[in-house]
């Protein structure tokens, strides 16, 4: 095992490796420091690019950019009161009141040095759970690895949204989505419809760009300015800072061991890991005053427990197959695109591959916190970008992060319809991670559950003693989560927040409900014509499906009922959404323009067109600036794209020369 563990280091530190490693760090400080983008963005638009790659150089370049994405999200949530990614909420709490008192550049530090020590210690618990993980896995056969898919999906349902039956009903939906294509078992088109593009199954990256890149755009749309702050000096001490992170190393260690419980539990991770050690540093100090005023523990427990969380989470991702939260299930498709399949082998045919992930973590954390302690003053200033600045080179790259999937004009499609449903979702309290996590262990679950029915007479799979264990842990998360929202909406939603979606507007809700109805029947009655082992899983997903979708359907029809009745009583929670969706929509149709020009002329023009008139139009930006800005996002599209990454473009009426 020693060996394997120096191999993995020689892994990072090999050329081309370690250049992955540093490019990764610094696109990951970017995206985190800009809100509105983060680690899933950056994970969605990079990972085309790694097609070409060897599976450590691939894994160097994401996880070193998605570690790093939490670091750098302290700068908004400090200056700005603005998180950078959902991770960042709780450093809010004091950070910002510490940047109105002067002190920005000490709570930087502070901010910093936890985030390096938050992540080394993720990364040792890592490299020391792997020994202790080992003899378990080994023992688990098909049966186990099922049922710890649902685990997974249960777990990520239940837990990643405000309502566990409509969590649970995204991550069945998600499974439907992933049977399109040739099935698993019997190399049967399903759900294809005649359309070759569908046969080889919807791609990854333009579905995960549409579901979050494109509906996340739409709050940078509403805003002509991130920062309401004006361009002075950061005043305070860093090293101010990184001598708090000394003086309260109990903190700083208690925070992280509450990160790396939390990690472990599929569904939670970054999202709540902030707030519950926030809530553990506060309970136990003895002087409670100070918090939510400025005080730099506030700021170390968020820090430190949001970078331990990450190497935690790579246990149940890597070796179980079960990803934490959306931005590792794209990991886990990395793994897939790669033809590596996370569990067993992680322990031992790719052993040194596993080690290879905790030595990233221990560099690029080294490497982000040191140069943003040395560069914190600089590094802010991007925070005061313009959101309109933005929108353009960000719709830039998500288009041609699809592109890259198949080169085909449907990866676009896909990513508009993505990009509408992502938005409903968002609004309507259905979360997105179970949607990507059920598209991502659809294949998995499928293969271990058909190889599980043919191994063992009848159901007596489900009476293996590890079996029994893991269907009381489904039951366990069902009720628990149950009994959690109950009390959530009790409290009259005065909990912290922890999840990704906004507050359930059933007017909303309404429509996403009935299209998952439509779905789950629909892809019920479309199975019974196929023959029976491709037409199985089909069935056993979309019968409870339908069933969970009408109890939705129940609750969201009741909830617009009594609200008419009511007159929707506190109107502007029912109507503000509904006002904004229009706008949204029409920013999503405007899209469309880019796919639509490109049938005409060349792609490069049709995106650099989009982008002169989006900083015309909507940004009311002087022409030749917008010429400008447009010109120079042509050239970085041919650079990269064209004349490095050699993509096939479309072949349009009028290509350029």
């Amino acid at each position: 095992m020693f060996e394997s563990f120096l191999a993995g280091l020689w892994m990072v530190l090999s050329w081309p490796a370690i250049g992955y490693l540093l490019l990764g760090v610094v696109i990951g400080i970017f995206f985190g420091a800009v809100p509105g983008l983060g680690g899933i963005t950056a994970l969605g638009i990079m990972l085309p690019f790694t097609y070409t790659m060897s599976p450590h150089e691939a894994f160097a370049f994401l996880l070193g950019m998605f570690a790093i994405t939490t670091t750098s999200d302290a700068i908004p949530a400090i200056l700005l009161s603005v998180p950078g990614t959902v991770a960042g909420q709780a450093t809010i709490l004091d950070g910002h009141p510490m940047a109105l008192k002067g002190q920005a550049a000490r709570a930087l530090g502070a901010a910093f040095t936890c985030s390096a020590v938050g992540g080394l210690i993720g990364a040792f618990f890592l490299a020391l759970s792997v020994p202790v993980i080992k003899p378990i896995i080994l023992a688990f056969a098909s049966p186990e690895f099922f049922l710890l898919g649902c685990l997974g999906l249960t777990m990520i349902g239940a837990l990643s949204g405000n309502s566990v039956l409509k969590g649970i009903v995204a991550a069945l939906l998600g499974l439907m989505v992933s049977m399109v294509g040739y099935a698993e078992i019997g190399a049967v088109p399903r759900y294809s419809f005649g359309i070759p593009y569908l046969l080889d199954k919807l791609p990854l990256v333009p579905m995960v760009l549409g579901l979050y890149a494109v509906s996340e755009l739409l709050a940078l749309t509403r805003n002509l300015s991130i920062s309401k702050l004006p361009h002075d000096p950061i005043e305070g001490t860093v090293w101010k800072g990184i001598r708090d992170a000394i003086a309260n190393w109990s903190v700083v260690l208690r925070s992280s061991v509450v990160g790396i419980y939390i990690g472990l539990l599929p569904g939670l991770g970054g999202s709540i890991a902030d707030w519950a050690a926030y809530a553990h540093i506060v309970q136990t100090a003895r002087d409670k005053s100070k918090f939510g005023k400025g005080d730099v523990r506030g700021i170390l427990a968020s820090e430190a427990a949001n970078h331990s969380v990450k190497g935690a989470a790579l246990v149940p991702t890597v070796v179980l197959g079960i990803p934490e939260s959306a931005p590792y299930a794209i990991l886990l498709g990395a793994f897939l695109i790669q033809g590596i399949r996370p569990g067993p082998e992680m322990l031992t045919t790719h052993l040194d591959l596993t080690f290879s992930l905790v030595w990233t973590l221990v560099i690029a954390n080294i490497v982000a916190s040191g140069g943003l302690l040395l560069c914190a003053n600089q590094i802010a200033r991007l925070t005061f970008i313009k959101g309109h600045l933005i929108v353009p080179v960000v719709v830039a790259f998500i288009f041609m992060g699809a592109w890259m999937s198949t080169n085909q004009m449907g990866d676009w499609v896909v990513l508009l319809a993505c990009g509408v449903l992502g938005y409903f979702m968002k609004l309507s309290g259905f979360p997105r991670p179970p949607f990507i996590l059920g598209l991502v262990l659809g294949p998995i679950l499928e293969n271990a559950f058909f190889i599980s029915k043919q191994a063992y007479p009848g159901i007596s799979w489900l009476g293996r003693p590890v079996s029994i264990a893991l269907l009381a842990l489904i039951v366990i998360t069902i009720v628990a989560s149950a009994r959690m929202s109950i009390r959530q909406k009790i409290a009259g939603g005065n909990l912290p927040q922890t999840t990704e979606v906004e507050k359930e507007n059933p007017l909303i809700s309404l429509p996403v409900v009935v299209f998952s109805l439509v779905i789950f029947v629909g892809g019920a009655i479309i199975a019974r014509g196929y023959p029976r082992d491709p037409a199985l899983f089909p069935l056993v997903v979309s019968l409870p499906g339908g069933v969970l979708a009408l109890f939705a359907l129940y609750f969201d029809w009741r909830a617009v009922w009594l609200g008419w009745q009511s007159g929707f009583a506190g109107g502007d929670a029912y109507m503000l959404p509904l006002r904004q969706l229009r706008a949204a929509l029409l920013f999503i149709a405007s899209l469309a323009i880019i796919p639509v020009a490109s049938l005409v002329i060349d792609q490069r023009l049709a995106i650099t067109g989009y982008v002169i008139g989006y900083l015309m139009i909507l940004g009311r930006y002087s022409w030749w600036f917008a010429i400008i800005y447009g010109g120079v996002c042509f050239i970085v599209i041919d650079l990269i794209f064209d004349r490095l990454a050699s993509i096939v473009w479309y072949p349009s009426l009028l290509p350029l020369p």
